[in-house]
């Protein structure tokens, strides 16, 4: 007898669930903590607890050499662009949008909501709901409401105390002190948030984000750029599977498909997750991986009209 094959573990979604956690406390505390903020008060950003002003004081400044200024804002401002860009830019180019799959906090509430939907409709987004005449109940849609309500406005807060000093900020939103502008925006901000996490998450990841945008132009660029690949010799395989793949795409994409139909792909690998629990009994494993793509080909994928992914019926 032959010793069955165990396949590894999946460990992935466990790992980006480690790094978006961290990120998104980052994202909440950075401000708090001094991290990383731009005070409107005193017109100056604030990093690691220092302000940053590109030591570009008026006082300074008049009684300074236009060499000398020039030379402040080159090492202050230009130069960390001219390093930092080009860096992001990089990681783009070989991994593409992996800020947004393995960091966003934005990301992170797209795949967290669709969760809840999922439970309350079977679907992970509204307009598939719709589609497939599955709206669940109306309890359940008020506390997905409400939690995407809360979220929203923790994030207006979030970003509102970015730009204002966060202790003074708080406290004068507990003791209802708080400013009439500070109100209108954390108002209007909530009002967007709350709306774009029911009804457009990763609509907005797809069509409205810039930095997602730039990434992927970048990860296109690159014919060796790793990507989403599928082993089109055991496509049959696929026909025992109900597209896991697909359904656990958090941007609903074509998995399987070419790289050009993934423009918007997040390297989130939920899909690759997704086949290996599929696949685990399968002595040769998942059938998508992710690795450096093969420029002219750009992984190349399954025909996915001439395979029927329905499960096959026992015979009488």
């Amino acid at each position: 007898m032959h010793a069955q094959t165990v396949n590894p573990k999946d460990t992935l979604q466990q790992k980006r669930l480690i790094t978006r956690g961290a990120f998104f406390l980052l994202f909440l505390l950075a401000p708090v903590l001094n991290i990383f903020r731009y005070d409107l008060t005193e017109t100056h950003f604030v990093l690691f607890g220092f302000p940053l002003s590109f030591n570009l004081h008026l006082d300074w400044v008049a009684q300074s050499s236009p060499a000398e200024v020039a030379g402040q804002i080159l090492f202050w401002f230009i130069l960390p662009i001219l390093v930092l860009v080009p860096l992001a830019l990089w990681i783009a180019f070989k991994w593409g949008r992996l800020y947004c799959g393995w960091l966003c906090p934005h990301f992170s509430v797209v795949e967290t909501i669709n969760g809840l939907m999922t439970r309350i409709t079977g679907r992970p987004t509204l307009w598939e709901a719709l589609n497939k005449g599955s709206t669940g109940k109306a309890i359940h849609w008020a506390g997905l409401t409400l939690v995407c309500a809360l979220i929203g406005f923790s994030w207006a807060l979030a970003l509102l105390s970015y730009l204002l000093p966060p202790l003074p900020l708080y406290t004068d939103l507990v003791t209802g002190q708080i400013g009439l502008y500070p109100a209108i925006f954390l108002g209007v901000a909530s009002a967007a948030f709350t709306f774009d996490f029911l009804f457009a998450r990763h609509l907005f990841c797809k069509y409205g984000c810039a930095v997602g945008l730039v990434q992927s132009i970048a990860w296109m660029a690159n014919g060796k750029g790793k990507v989403v690949t599928f082993d089109t010799k055991r496509a049959a395989a696929c026909r025992d599977c109900t597209k896991a793949c697909d359904e656990a795409c958090p941007m609903r994409l074509p998995t399987r498909s070419h790289k050009r139909a993934k423009f918007s792909c997040t390297q989130c690998l939920q899909c690759v997750s997704a086949c290996r629990e599929v696949q685990k009994d399968n002595p040769e494993g998942s059938l998508l991986t992710w690795e450096p793509g093969i420029p002219g080909k750009q992984t190349v994928l399954i025909p996915v009209r001439e395979i029927d992914t329905k499960p096959r019926q026992p015979r009488a």
